[in-house]
């Protein structure tokens, strides 16, 4: 008999071996929900993680639905490395966020809430439970703090129906007139106002529109008030920067886009249970009519019915209660031992380069120091770095200016398009340049997401330059909620790199290439496969190979493509994905060898990091970019290697132990949904920050 035929390899880009990254990134926000579902999570951190999940939510519907809307209103039917159409995601989004919104509030309202109360904390959820003396303060709350804000809007044909802006909670109120007419007002409950009013006894509060609710007659005298209803809405809110219209100054253009994102079409109408048809009818014809530019009229797929409280992102503000019982175990990060010495910073990056692992290690005592250091030491010359996301008060924008005072060279690349961050950045720009800093945004149709840092310093008769390059923003808030690594160093070859991607970022430079740097969009995603590609070699050759990679998001199909190949040829494959992973683990002959992990819980994985064993010769990255398409070729990103071996071994140690993890961890199965991983008993319970926070390695 002939030799039966070899089978024809496999296709590594048939879409049935991807994940859809909307539907992933659903799944990611429901590991979140089920931090609040989760008995072991204390009462008060419930609350916080029910209050991520709705803010991530609206950030999805805002940026990620807006735009398969858009696509699918222009009749774009191009598919996706899974094969799926805009129109085809739109429906699964639809279904599965209904399905994870039910379960949302049925925590809220039949589990967490009522746990808080037998706590103490107690939110009333309507206004009638109030006993007689709390509504009477409530009501006396309402004349000297509330009333004076409000502004009913009343709807005939002398009233049009009003502008009601992104994500700001209304009441829809039905009326009565003298003349038998029923009539429909709009009152907007104020962003400014405090959304849970308190109440006599501590930690008992009523939601400001209940309060507004039951005190209607105030705003219409003399009128018959039918019913109140809660509404709020979502717009696109996602930027559209054409860079082909050579504007002449970006400043202008992106704060033109902002004021103009007030007025962006509504992708989301979210309704209380209890509003009825006529109601719901009317909002959906009113904001089908608004669309700017018009686009397909809203239909019933697109209200949301909401049980209970709406706008629950709001819950952040109680979840901060100051009930120590209710919370996370206080935690103080500490200070990285070569740094804790009141030594000249300048000195102890001199003696070797510092990797830096946050929130662990201090943020304000390792890069806020070196900031500070730099500004006030008279031997800085200049001071460079990149700032994505500044924050409201920006105690490093702060520094800046003093240093600019002080009359040193400093260049700032501020980064105009960091999503929901646009309106700070505008400002912090202006601040900066009315004190002589060096204000840039980047180089045209690219973000800037690089997080670099270049100090450059006379010593004796030579300049050195120092520099910090991180995973994570120059942004001391979120420095104590996200993990990211950050390396501190005198390297000359890094200096150098920084100084021509500084340039680069400031002016008309164009390197061949860096000695050090991996940079997007130039290169990376090669240098990537080609490191994947290595590791495929070693293997066949019989030497010794490994990938471990961690990243907030896999999408490439490049990459994903490359790993399945690289799983072909037998290579170990771990990685650690917290958010959106299209690659599907576990399928025989194409991805045996790769397992994918999600670590969720009290810090939020920002830190990107990859391991490969390269035959023995470990080499070890970090830096900004995730490996998705846009970070890619969309971005300006910078990865730098690791080069001390202690450094590579306690970054490879790190990425182990969150491996070994059976209490956050949750292990992606092959159809793209996740199983949490449970300890065999809480003796044996290995959580990652846990650990981390107790030093135990």
């Amino acid at each position: 008999m002939p030799p039966a035929a070899a089978p024809p390899p496999t296709d590594l880009r048939d879409p049935a071996l991807y994940l859809n990254r909307e539907l992933s990134w659903l799944e990611f926000n429901r590991r979140v929900l089920h931090e609040a579902l989760d008995p072991r999570t204390p009462l008060l951190e419930r609350l916080k993680f029910l209050a991520i999940f709705s803010s991530n939510l609206d950030e999805f519907f805002q940026v990620r639905v807006a735009g398969l809307k858009q696509q699918s209103a222009a009749g774009i039917v191009e598919r996706t490395a899974d094969g799926m159409t805009p129109e085809d995601q739109l429906s699964a989004i639809s279904s599965i966020v209904r399905e994870q919104v039910r379960h949302h509030r049925q925590s809220l309202m039949q589990d967490v809430l009522p746990a808080l109360t037998s706590e103490g904390v107690t939110l009333y959820q309507r206004f009638r439970d109030l006993s007689s003396a709390e509504r009477e303060h409530a009501d006396g709350y309402f004349q000297a703090n509330i009333f004076p804000v409000l502004t009913p809007l009343a709807v005939d044909p002398g009233h049009p129906f009003p502008y009601i802006s992104n994500l700001s909670l209304s009441l829809a109120v039905t009326l009565r007139g003298p003349d038998g007419e029923e009539r429909f007002a709009r009152v907007k409950v104020p962003k400014i106002l405090p959304r849970w009013v308190p109440l006599p006894t501590p930690s008992h509060f009523v939601p400001l529109e209940e309060v507004i609710g039951a005190n209607l007659e105030a705003l219409f005298p003399g009128v018959e008030i039918l019913g109140w209803y809660t509404f709020r809405i979502t717009r696109n809110t996602d930027l559209q920067i054409d860079h082909g219209d050579e504007a002449e100054d970006l400043l202008s253009l992106i704060q033109e886009e902002v004021r103009n994102r007030r007025f962006a079409e509504v992708v989301r109408i979210e309704v209380h249970a209890s509003m009825p048809p006529s109601l719901r009818e009317l909002l959906l014809m009113e904001f089908s009519e608004q669309q700017d530019p018009p686009g397909r009229p809203l239909t019933t797929d697109d209200l949301y019915e909401v049980t209970g409280l709406m706008d629950t992102a709001d819950l952040a503000t109680l979840a901060s209660l100051d009930v120590p019982a209710l919370r996370d175990p206080v935690f103080h990060p500490v200070t990285p031992p070569r740094l804790a010495a009141p030594r000249n910073i300048f000195e102890v990056i001199r003696e070797g380069d510092l990797v830096l692992h946050h929130p662990y290690e201090s943020f304000q005592t390792s890069v806020e120091r070196f900031i500070q250091a730099a500004a006030d030491d008279p031997d800085v010359l200049a001071i460079k770095l990149t700032l994505y996301r500044t924050g409201g008060d920006s105690s490093i924008a702060r520094m800046l200016v003093q240093a600019a005072e002080r009359g040193k060279q400093v260049a700032v690349l501020i980064e105009l398009q960091a999503r929901f961050d646009e309106e700070n950045n505008i400002i912090w720009a202006q601040r900066l340049e009315d004190v002589g800093v060096h204000v840039s945004y980047g180089v045209a149709g690219l973000k800037t997401h690089a997080k670099v840092m270049l100090v450059v310093r006379r010593e004796g008769d030579t300049i050195r330059r120092y520099v910090h390059i991180g995973t994570g923003n120059y942004n001391p808030k979120t420095a104590r909620l996200y993990t990211d690594f950050g390396l501190l160093s005198a390297n000359p070859a890094l200096g150098a790199d920084l100084t021509d991607l500084f340039n680069v970022l400031t002016g008309f430079a164009s390197p061949a290439g860096y000695r050090k740097l991996i940079v997007a969009p130039r290169g990376m995603r090669e240098r990537f496969l080609g490191m994947i590609r290595r590791e495929i070699d070693h293997r066949r050759e019989g030497r010794p190979a490994r990938i471990i990679a961690k990243m907030n998001a896999l999408v490439d199909p490049d990459i994903i493509a490359a790993l399945y190949e690289a799983s072909g040829a037998g290579v170990p494959i771990d990685l650690i994905v917290r958010g959106i992973c299209c690659l599907r683990p576990g399928l025989p002959g194409v991805s045996d060898s790769i397992h994918v992990i999600s670590i969720v819980g009290r810090f939020l994985e920002h830190s990107r990091a990859c391991y490969f064993l390269n035959g023995g010769d470990e080499e070890v990255y970090i830096g900004s970019a995730d490996w998705m398409p846009r970070n890619f070729d969309r971005r300006i990103e910078a990865v730098t290697p690791i080069e001390s071996p202690a450094d590579r071994q306690a970054i490879r140690d790190l990425l182990l132990l969150m491996l070994e993890d059976n209490r956050q961890a949750w292990d992606l199965r092959s159809d793209g949904t996740y199983e949490q991983r449970r300890p065999p008993d809480p003796t044996a319970e290995r959580a990652t920050h846990r650990r981390l926070i107790e030093g135990k390695k």
